[in-house]
């Protein structure tokens, strides 16, 4: 067993998913598309401006066939599917550079990884593909379209998840405890990730990127539970305004303190604060 830095951070994520080798295997397996490439680019942005809303992309990668990026989140936001779609279609779009050709030279693989369970149990899968292919009323799939957009859920893998991916989110899994069993994961790849995300071999300057990012985690948590409790507040007073609101129409009505104190539950003083 190692003590590591967690894959749910996003400066260990790109710091071992943008190197090369382990770029290419991560999307072979995902996508099943061997690419050919010399670097993988981290917060990438297109030269020129597409659509209303900046792009950056955490893994960025090319070759004349395919454009592969790949995105980290771990807190699922109100317009995750939706924010990813939108950086899935740029991606599309950005290769259109005028109305006599709309061919896309490059087809697009936008793969995002969340590393957190939703709240809300809309990810209730370990991996989701959106293929973009029309369907035809004898449920055929017309294949034209080589572009996929895909979700992965490490915390929920399970026995259904292609045995491929299923290494992957399998290893990224175990590091969000900061420990991972090196002996579990024998394919040689791995064993390198798992050297590159050991406590003891980061080096200070990724420490200190990574010391950074907590921080700002820390500060974006806080932030969040101070609008929880805002909304808590808020529903409080908002329940306490319809009870008042029921008690003065049932006194409106001609009942007795007592029989009102039996319908809501309260006691004689809890009524008369209410009622005051």
């Amino acid at each position: 067993m190692v003590r590591v830095i967690p894959l749910q951070l996003g400066t260990m994520f790109k710091h071992i998913f943008g190197q090369v080798e382990v770029f290419k295997a991560f999307v072979k397996d995902v996508v099943g598309v061997e690419l050919n490439i010399e670097r993988v680019q981290t917060e990438y942005e297109y030269p020129k401006p597409i659509g209303y809303v900046k792009t950056k992309y955490d893994l960025f990668a090319e070759d004349v066939s395919g454009r592969v990026v790949v995105e980290i989140q771990h807190v699922k936001e109100g317009d995750f599917f939706d924010r990813f779609l939108y950086y899935h279609l740029i991606s599309l779009a950005e290769q259109v550079k005028g109305a006599e050709k709309y061919q896309f030279e490059q087809a697009v693989y936008t793969i995002v990884v969340l590393t957190s369970v939703s709240k809300d149990k809309s990810i209730n899968f370990s991996v989701a593909v959106s293929s973009m292919n029309p369907m035809t009323e004898f449920g055929q799939e017309l294949t034209v379209y080589p572009h996929r957009l895909v979700f992965l859920a490490p915390r929920l893998v399970n026995e259904q998840t292609p045995p491929l991916i299923r290494e992957w989110l399998e290893l990224i899994k175990d590091s969000l405890d900061k420990v991972v069993d090196e002996k579990a994961y024998p394919r040689p790849l791995f064993q390198r990730i798992i050297k590159g995300i050991e406590e003891m071999e980061i080096d200070p300057a990724t420490l200190a990127e990574i010391k950074d990012e907590k921080a700002w985690e820390y500060v974006q948590e806080q932030a969040r539970e101070e609008g929880r409790e805002v909304g808590r507040e808020e529903s409080r007073a908002e329940a306490r305004l319809e009870r008042v609101r029921l008690a003065q129409a049932m006194v409106a009505q001609g009942l007795t303190m007592a029989q009102i104190e039996i319908i809501m539950g309260l006691s004689a003083v809890e009524l008369a604060e209410l009622l005051q």
